[in-house]
């Protein structure tokens, strides 16, 4: 299938999704309480079959999905990534009883997971994690620690936790661990963020895990997590894309409407050419988003490249397409409450979350390099 084309089915189906979550999952969000988990809307996309769908298809699936309901209301596009990139692991690397237990729960949204890698201490160097995992006995470990900026933390149900258990040896030397939330010593406390989704952090007080807990292998917990975000990084650039065709859209609807010097504020071409670059800017980047889905669902071998170029483009895009949609609407677009004073506070963090701009220049500069060396 052509990366930049979806057939009528797909098509279909991203419009059913923008209805959905105008008609069903925004009215829920809007009842949510700011800074913490929104179980009843977790619940509606599990009802409606969405997170099931988190696993049981792929990575272009997961964009449209995520494109989609952004469009119409970010707070289910969150609900439904922070699902996704908190069980993945569980799914691709869990084993039986841990997928049995959780993914259940997980896809009929019951239970809320969270992605445990940040620390205060270790953001964009992801590989500098201090979380210890000292031995305990035998295939046993107690946590020690902290972890910072975590999605759905301090409400979630279960953790995908990073820990360092081979000290000095870097990236090579962490271990991913599921951590349910009523393990003894672990705590939280959720944050006050810009943006107010559920974000917070955790403190790890002699936690205890066993074997039983590791997902995948020990000692290997940065590969499967880096695995993990090259599936994640182009759906971030679609929850972009999906905020910025909604405020290219209201632009389109207020400067056709608006009477301004004489006529409309669409004749004055100064605005026409900027409504004009809004949606260049925002199709280059759904196509770059699109053509990274597909390379990782057809198994190519530079996914990290592809993923890295999709998210940085579509979350530096959204920023300056939503910019500009508040500049053309004026004062109006700053009041509280209206969609691109709501926008504009969500579309900041994208170009923060799950590797910065600036780390994802780094990524592509890397693969770039070791393909020439490597020809």
């Amino acid at each position: 299938m052509p990366a930049f084309s979806l057939d009528p089915v797909q098509t279909a189906w991203c419009a059913e999704l923008r209805s959905l979550a105008a008609e069903r999952l925004r009215p829920l969000a809007e009842r949510g309480e700011p800074g913490h988990v929104n179980r009843p809307l977790v619940a509606e996309l599990g009802r409606l079959g969405l997170l099931k769908r988190l696993f049981t298809s792929g990575a272009l699936d997961l964009c449209l999905m995520r494109e989609s309901l952004a469009y119409s209301c970010t707070e289910a596009e969150t609900a439904l990534a922070l699902q996704g990139l908190g069980t993945y692991l569980v799914h691709a690397h869990g084993t039986p009883a841990q997928r049995d237990h959780w993914l259940p729960r997980v896809t009929e949204g019951s239970a809320v997971a969270a992605f445990a890698l940040s620390e205060p201490g270790a953001g964009s160097d992801a590989a500098a994690l201090s979380l210890t995992a000292h031995p305990d006995g035998p295939s046993r470990w107690r946590l020690s620690g902290e972890k910072c900026w975590i999605s759905n933390a301090p409400d979630a149900d279960f953790h995908t936790v990073f820990a360092r258990t081979t000290p000095g040896a870097g990236a090579r030397g962490v271990t991913a661990f599921l951590v349910p939330a009523d393990r003894p010593g672990l705590t939280g406390t959720g944050l006050d963020m810009l943006s107010p989704h559920p974000i917070g952090a955790l403190s790890f007080d002699e936690v205890p895990v066993t074997a039983d807990d590791v997902l995948g292998e020990v000692d290997r917990g940065f590969r499967v997590a880096m695995g993990t975000l090259n599936l994640f990084r182009p759906s971030v650039g679609a929850f972009a894309v999906g905020m910025a065709q909604a405020a290219l859209d209201a632009t389109l609807v207020h400067t056709a409407g608006r009477d301004a010097f004489g006529g409309k504020l669409r004749d004055l071409q100064t605005v026409s050419h900027q409504v004009a670059e809004m949606a260049l800017r925002t199709e280059a980047a759904r196509l770059m988003v699109y053509a990274a889905a597909t390379a990782y669902d057809e198994g190519a071998p530079d996914v990290p490249r592809r993923a890295a170029m999709a998210k940085l483009l579509a979350t530096e895009t959204a920023q300056y397409v939503v910019d500009t949609a508040v500049q053309l609407h004026g004062a109006r677009a700053l009041r509280r409450g209206h969609l691109l004073e709501h926008l504009y506070r969500e579309v900041r963090a994208p170009r923060i979350y799950e590797g910065a701009s600036e780390i994802q220049r780094s990524i592509i500069a890397k693969e770039l390099y070791a393909g020439l060396e490597a020809s």
